[in-house]
């Protein structure tokens, strides 16, 4: 995982090139304030003062200055340096007359990078900002690994990361932070978690299916659990999919990514909560062993589940764990799921979708999005939609009899496996990026993780 830790220090008058912010109300009056020459080489550059502009200032000798064109030099978000960080060369830099606030984050997400398979990578150094607020950095630098680990786990092709790997991940957060972890697979998998079970028999041997479970923190604090998809590639099952429908499945453990993302920032800032995380880690394979259409299986709470379509396994498998983590009555339970394309339909590849049991909770997590610039957008628990989920032949159905409403419906499923009076919120997020922005290049990302950290730290800390 990329290390950010160096990119952040505290502004103590060391030597820095300036990076002066401007924005478009006020750009000209800052430009009659500058030297000919800068004026000159801002001209030559097409430079206006607009949003993610970034142009070089001669100095009077070898010295130089950044300017940054960002929205408004009032309100900085957590993405106003990340341009300038893209863009500049190593080297040490401090925003001209004022602190960076919290686009510090933004300077550090803009420097990741996904060498992992490429022969050879750029040659690029850190670019280190110095801040005058150096209690952001702490926090700044947790956000920064919490996100880079996201990124890491979605962009990592399924050939190499599957339940496996994905469990060697979680052991090597609990080893760090002190938690401790249990894996259920084999015959205690079909007894404990029958449909993680089913949905991943198909698979391989070095593939199969597990619950992968961490316990960490103090037991007189709250308890609160973390759920994650960990569907490692999704074939749609006998279901098929298309073959550009398969492209980007290895995203489809991006939940599972968001849950130790969150769990590792849980940890590593020693949140006063008793963490329950649940990952079910599968793969969605084809084979003699595949659960079928019209399948009829049993859940971990005894509830029975007529298959409609096997390319609907996400909720299976998130129905055991849900089921698995209220049995500790949690009195908080968030979980993360690449679950629908109807989500992707409705908000598209930036916004994911809030659905929540608790108005209180819902509130607390848009609030919360709003204020780091992690935006989420909530989508109704319609229960009238419940009867599209209805079955002949077994208690409930995994697929809505209808094309409508497939995130609501998707999300009234998992409601059922969540007991009255728990406060419950579901993401229904994408984890990926399929066009580059400041701070966010194309592929994996985390989408609702800090959102989710701001409610909890308004809850807990």
């Amino acid at each position: 995982m990329t290390d950010p830790s160096s990119w952040l220090k505290p502004d103590k008058g060391q030597s820095a090139t300036p990076i002066h912010l401007v924005d478009k109300a006020g750009y000209e009056a800052w430009l009659k304030g500058q030297p000919t020459r800068a004026r000159h080489a801002l001209e030559a550059q097409g430079f206006k003062g607009e949003g993610l502009q970034l142009a070089i200032l001669p100095g009077a000798r070898d010295d130089w200055a950044a300017v940054l064109g960002v929205a408004n030099v009032d309100a900085l978000s957590a993405w106003c340096l990340a341009r300038a960080a893209e863009g500049l060369p190593e080297g040490i830099y401090r925003v001209a007359g004022r602190g960076p606030g919290p686009a510090v984050l933004g300077w550090l997400l803009g420097q990741y990078r996904f060498d992992r398979y490429r022969k050879e990578t750029p040659a690029k150094g850190a670019r280190v900002l110095l801040t005058d607020e150096p209690a952001r950095i702490d926090e700044a630098v947790l956000l920064a690994e919490a996100t880079f680990l996201v990124r890491d786990l979605v962009n990592i092709p399924a050939g190499d990361l599957g339940p496996a790997q994905l469990e060697a991940a979680a052991a090597a957060l609990a080893e760090e932070c002190g938690a401790k972890t249990i894996v259920t697979a084999g015959k205690a998998l079909d007894e404990g978690y029958p449909m993680v079970a089913a949905v991943g028999r198909a698979a391989s041997e070095d593939r199969a299916p597990r619950m992968i479970e961490l316990e960490w923190g103090d037991q007189r604090h709250p308890r609160i659990a973390i759920v994650g998809k960990g569907v490692c590639f999704d074939s749609g099952g006998l279901d098929l999919k298309p073959s550009t429908g398969m492209r980007l499945m290895k995203k489809d453990m991006g939940g599972g990514a968001h849950a130790l993302g969150l769990a590792r920032l849980i940890m590593k800032s020693r949140l006063p909560v008793r963490l329950h995380l649940l990952v079910p880690a599968v793969e969605n394979a084809v084979s003699g062993a595949a659960f079928r259409p019209g399948d009829i299986l049993k859940s971990r709470n005894g509830m029975t589940v007529e298959i409609g379509n096997t390319d609907a396994e996400g909720r299976l498998i998130l129905a055991d764990a849900l089921t698995r983590a209220t049995e500790n009555q949690p009195e908080l339970i968030l979980d993360f799921a690449t679950l629908t394309g109807a989500a992707r339909v409705a908000l598209g590849p930036d916004l994911p979708a809030l659905f929540a049991n608790d108005d209180k909770l819902a509130a607390a997590m848009l609030e919360g999005g709003d204020r780091v610039s992690d935006p989420l957008w909530r989508m109704p628990l319609w229960k009238h939609y419940e009867d599209m989920l209805s079955s002949d032949v077994a208690d409930i159905g995994n697929m809505a009899d209808a094309p409508m409403a497939g995130a609501v419906t998707a999300a009234l499923f998992l409601h059922k496996f969540v007991p009255e009076g728990t406060p419950w919120a579901h993401l229904d997020t994408f984890a990926w990026r399929p066009a580059a922005k400041p701070g966010r290049p194309k592929g994996g990302d985390a989408l609702g993780l800090r959102a989710a950290w701001e409610m909890l730290k308004s809850r807990y800390a």
